[in-house]
Parts: structure tokens; sequence; C-alpha cells
């Protein structure tokens, strides 16, 4: 039976008495891991930011009312040609009113859903912008800015001003920061907007807003759900859109499609509205794994190298100890302790590394007129990877000492004895 006290202090005084081996041995483990945490901490904060710059602006759902061609013809229901061949041309699409029926009701039913975290009215039209002489053509989106905030962290889009500031003024508008641009306009300033129809009405800007995408920023713009519906004319059962965010966004599609059957209005989850963007973020994810996992396997192979170099050099004190009474069994163990101290001063030494680098990268100033609320490089402090990260250490340590402490075991001390 393996005396551990002895064994762990005959590891302990070949690991003190080889120091530099030691120490490379624990360095190879150390930065491979500190390599490690630092690459797919970073990795993976950019690929959550990139992600939530498209994901926190989109709702898991939303329904509206499309425009499209009816789908049943008069045609079809004349009984003379119902067994005939039909061809139409030239169909329009049918007569239907932007806004969503019963939109206050839906709602309400929505919001009792359990999988439901919100559902959101939404009211959306184009305007005009006019400053002076210049008018400009784009979107205004009339929105509960509180809720919106909660649920859409809205907050996180608005450069100058706030939502509360946004929700206390009732003809207040948060300015798409592409459009003040344009226009030389700045937060205090007035903008008239004008509908469709022709009505102009004055606007005070109480805030910008920046997404990130420039398409958007140059014609978007956000007010309160009532000053829209006063623009338009409209009674406060006006609306036109319904975001809807749930607490478990794979439950989006099985959800459109009952919303769909049950209400007879479209809705669009959130995988099919952003099908491109889901593919990019899953090669993304794919090739940080796969450079991260590479890292690892590569800092293993290191330490085989060193454990099996640190074995040939020992070969001596492996015959001095099986002469001495130790079995194969038990100078086994010691190398085999000796791989686990490196891998477990290696590791702890690499997620402190990995930590501290990870911090500095945090820290390194950010600045980009696209995403202005990010001031710093990103990155995600998931305890998980240094979780992996340390049970790495361990095994890889474990596994390249086992094949060199194996054949510690069989060596012949009378061989080795013979050949000095």
């Amino acid at each position: 039976m393996t005396n551990w006290k002895v064994t762990l202090n005959i590891a302990k005084t070949h690991l003190l008495t080889k120091i530099k081996q030691t120490a490379t041995a624990a360095l190879g483990v150390t930065f491979g891991i500190g390599a490690y945490i630092t690459l797919v901490c970073f990795m993976t904060g950019l690929n959550k930011m990139l992600d939530d710059l498209i994901l926190n602006q989109t709702p898991h759902i939303h329904i509206y009312n499309e425009i499209e061609p009816s789908k049943e013809q008069p045609i079809e229901q004349y009984e003379a040609f119902k067994n005939s061949f039909n061809i139409i041309h030239s169909v329009k699409p049918k007569l239907i009113q932007k806004k969503i029926h019963n939109a206050l009701p839906i709602i309400h039913y929505l919001n009792k859903d359990t999988n439901v975290r919100g559902a959101l009215p939404q009211i959306k039209t184009q305007i005009f912008y006019i400053a002076g002489s210049i008018e400009l053509g784009g979107n205004l989106n009339g929105i509960n800015v509180l809720d919106e905030t909660r649920l859409f962290n809205f907050k996180d889009y608005i450069v100058q001003g706030s939502p509360e500031m946004l929700y206390n003024n009732d003809n207040g508008i948060l300015l798409g920061a592409g459009i003040a641009k344009k226009m030389s306009l700045s937060v205090g300033d007035r903008v008239q907007v004008s509908t469709i129809k022709g009505d102009i009405f004055p606007l005070k800007i109480i805030g910008l807003y920046q997404s990130g995408i420039a398409d958007i920023d140059a014609i978007q713009s956000f007010a309160n759900l009532k000053t829209v519906q006063r623009i338009l004319g409209e009674p406060e059962n006006y609306i036109t859109d319904i975001n809807v965010k749930l607490y478990d966004i794979d439950k989006a599609e099985t959800l459109s499609k009952n919303i769909e059957q049950q209400f007879q209005l479209k809705a669009i989850d959130i995988k099919t509205a952003n099908a491109q963007f889901e593919t990019g973020s899953s090669i993304r994810n794919l090739i940080t794994y796969a450079v991260s996992i590479t890292l690892l396997i590569v800092a293993g192979f290191g330490i085989y190298n060193i454990l099996n170099m640190l074995i040939y050099e020992k070969m001596n004190d492996i015959a001095i100890l099986k002469a001495t009474g130790f079995s194969g069994k038990d100078v086994q163990h010691i190398f085999m302790s000796q791989a686990m101290i490196i891998g477990l001063v290696g590791g702890v030494l690499g997620l402190l590394i990995g930590l501290i680098l990870v911090n500095i990268i945090d820290n390194i100033p950010f600045n980009t007129e696209a995403l202005p609320t990010i001031k710093t490089f990103p990155v995600n402090l998931k305890p998980v990877f240094f979780l992996i990260g340390f049970v790495f250490a361990m095994l890889s340590t474990f596994l390249a000492g086992y094949l060199p402490a194996k054949k510690a075991k069989k060596i012949d001390p009378v061989k080795i004895i013979r050949g000095q």
C-alpha cells in the first residue's frame, strides 16, 4: 500500500532539486491556461457585444399587420370556375389598416402568458423632418419609453438626455444622431415634423438616439406613444406594432406561429428575422472555441514533453528508489504526484495571470462613434471559463505525467546501475 506522506515528500524533493525544470514545466501550464482565459474571455465578450447590438433592439416576436395580396381571389369563390385553372394578372394588395385591431386586449392577453416577459405597443409612421429649408424623410416611433428601457435596454442607446426626460415631455422627441448631424440640430432645439397628410407639428429635442447602425440613426426617432397618436390624429387604441420579449428566446418560433393562427396577424420571431446574423454569430463562437481548445492542446503537449524529459533525467533516482525497496507502483505514484503538483501550481498561476490580463483589457479605452455607450474593450468573465481552465490544467498534467510515469514504473534498476 502506498505511503502517500513519503511519496509526496520524495516528489517535493525531486521538484525542488531541479527547480529550473520544475519552473519551466509550471510556466508551460501557466502561460497555456493564462492565454486560454485571456482569449476566451475577450473573444466571447466581443461576440456578446456584437450580439447585443442587434438582439437588444430586436423583439423576440414582432406582431403587425402585413400589407399583402389576398390569399383567396374572388374568382376562386365563383362556382363556375371552381374546378378550372385560373391565371390572375396584376394582383394588388388587399385594403387593410396599418393598425392592429383590438391591440390593447391582445397586449393584455400576451402579458398574462407565463412565457412572456413583456408585450409592448408601438406606433411606426413615416414623416418628414423640417428645419428651416431642410426637409428629410424618416420614421417616427411612438413608444412607452420606460417599458422599452426595462425590456430592451433602450437607455444604452441614448447618448444625450434620458428616458425619464422623454417620458415627462408630451412634446418631446428623441432624435436620431444621424438626423441631428445632417440638420445641425442639438438637444434643446426644436424640429418640425410633417405627416404624409401635410400636418406640421413642432417638437422639442430632449435627447439623441444612436443605435450604432448608421442607416437607422439617419432616419429614426422616438416620441411618446400619446404624442405620436396626437400627431396622426388617432385615438388611444391606435397601435401598429406589438413587440414581445420572452423569458426563453427558443420558444419564440412556436409562440409566433400560435399568435398568427389565433389573431390572424403577422408574427415574426427573432431567429427568422435575423437568420443571417444568427449564422454569423454561430461561426464566430465556433472559431473562438476552436482556437481556445487548440491553445489548451498545444499547452498539453508542451507539458508532456517537459515531464518526459524530467523522468529521463531522473533515471538514477528511479533506480535507487527501486533498489531500496520501492515498488514500480510507488515510483509511478511519485512521478504522477510531481505532475499533479506542477498542474496545480501552474493552473492557479495561469488563472491569476489570465484574470490580470482580462482586467487590463477591460480597462483599455475603446471609443467609436458607432458604439457610443461602449467605453472599454468588452470582456466576458464567466466563472465557467476559469473552471474549464483549471480542470484542463489538472487533466493535461495528469495525462502528460501518466505515460512517462508508466515508463518509470517498468524501468529495471539493474540495467541503470550497470550502465553507470
